[in-house]
């Protein structure tokens, strides 16, 4: 049996010569229905998965850029901040460490000038931290006052916070409840903080809870607290590495990589991808059952051409490739067009928003004022398209090739689950019943 006999001239003529002479019949429609599935398949999945991931990825960067980092290390004394810091600068010498951010934390009941109350999390960061972390730089959005930390006992709140709070720029919080050493004690109406700028992030909770103030005033408020050293790295898949080989150097100093923190929460987003995926994907399984229906019905009408191929020499592979060629050529039919919609959908998918919210409000427009005219006034576009338009679709090349192989393979699969039987009828019966 020769390997290469799908590569033979006449199993291609064959397979186009079959095509050619049904393109008038029922065998026709059923081929460009099958292409037309694969085709809305391939780019519904790819709009779909990419409108998911720039919704996802905005909780994601939002979490990593300004909360857990890549990689967290915790520090015990003054002693072990300097080996680490050497330790990350070689890193960053090497590219593998972009930056590292050193940082105190606590927790917090703030309180405004009339007792209004609010829980956050307080964390200490140098006053220079946008130039020295660019990634937290691109993240946080200030929408009132500056991110400036250079004064002592200055504040920046997330928007939510601010909000619960009913602060704005220029107003004074207190620290009223904090958690820290034993040198720090729990309650004070003398930790006061005024608020130099509110931010907004991606991650609500973030904006709900969060409040930045310098390095000094966290030495001042949060007494011995630990260090911790914010880590970004050149691949953010290699935390795993970068924590063993930091393990192996450090075993005495506590690390945290970005998958262990928020555990849950990135779990859940993993869930939702992978059932939405397996949802859309339902519509290749249909196109893939019709396309072996399809080839199925095609090897039972060409069975005399099948033996007669057959009574000239033809090997069982070489006929069953005349079919999984023609299914190649419906899958490339559909899936090739089909990842070129996606991907132009994908990035303009905010004017295609944009579109569907003028199409939504003007026939609901139409079908008010030929029903109930009097009501027509009160007709109003959906916003929630516009909020929707604002989610950047992320497209991920990985996943935009599976996909399209994907939409391929399941046409072959189909073609070679149909033709599996091609030559198990009698080529003597085949000829007499002719």
């Amino acid at each position: 049996m020769n390997k290469k006999s799908f590569f033979k001239p006449w199993i291609h003529f064959v397979s186009k010569r079959f095509s050619s002479v049904e393109r008038k019949g029922t065998g026709a429609v059923t081929t460009k229905l099958s292409a037309i599935g694969i085709c809305f398949g391939v780019m519904t999945l790819i709009v779909v998965m990419s409108v998911m991931n720039g919704f996802q990825m905005q909780f994601i960067d939002s979490i990593i850029e300004l909360s857990s980092y890549h990689v967290q290390v915790e520090t015990e004394n003054e002693e072990q901040n300097l080996r680490v810091e050497a330790f990350l600068n070689e890193g960053k010498k090497k590219n593998n460490v972009v930056s590292f951010v050193p940082f105190k934390e606590a927790q917090s009941l703030i309180t405004n000038k009339n007792g209004k109350e609010a829980a956050g999390l307080i964390r200490g960061l140098p006053s220079d931290v946008l130039k020295l972390d660019s990634g937290f730089n691109s993240e946080i959005n200030m929408i009132n006052g500056d991110f400036d930390l250079t004064e002592e006992d200055s504040v920046v709140l997330g928007v939510r916070l601010a909000n619960q709070l009913g602060v704005h720029r220029g107003s004074v919080i207190n620290l009223f409840a904090l958690s820290g050493s034993g040198e720090t004690s729990l309650i004070s109406n003398n930790r006061t903080l005024t608020v130099k700028g509110i931010f907004s992030c991606g991650y609500a909770d973030i904006n709900a809870s969060y409040a930045f103030i310098n390095l000094d005033t966290a030495d001042k408020y949060f007494g011995s607290e630990k260090t911790i050293y914010g880590i970004k790295l050149k691949n953010q898949n290699s935390d795993k590495t970068f924590q063993k080989d930091f393990a192996a150097k450090f075993p005495d100093v506590k690390t945290t990589v970005w998958r262990d923190y928020n555990r849950s929460f990135f779990g859940a987003l993993r869930v939702e991808k992978n059932m939405l995926f397996l949802f859309v994907i339902l519509i290749f399984i249909v196109v893939t059952i019709n396309i072996f229906n399809s080839m199925r019905k095609l090897v039972f009408e060409r069975r005399v051409e099948i033996c007669t191929l057959a009574s000239l020499g033809s090997d069982n592979r070489s006929i069953k490739n005349i079919f999984i060629v023609r299914a190649l050529l419906i899958g490339l039919k559909g899936s090739i067009p089909g990842m070129i919609l996606g991907l132009l959908l994908s990035y303009n998918i905010k004017g295609v928003f944009i579109v569907l919210s003028k199409l939504e409000y003007w026939f609901t427009y139409l079908f008010t004022a030929v029903t109930n005219p009097q009501a027509k006034a009160f007709v109003k576009e959906n916003t929630m398209w516009y909020v929707y338009s604002n989610i950047p679709a992320r497209v991920m090349p990985g996943e935009v090739a599976f996909i399209t192989l994907f939409g391929i393979f399941s046409c072959l699969i189909a073609a070679y689950a149909a033709s599996r039987n091609v030559l198990k009828m009698k080529i003597s019966e085949v000829f007499h019943e002719d």
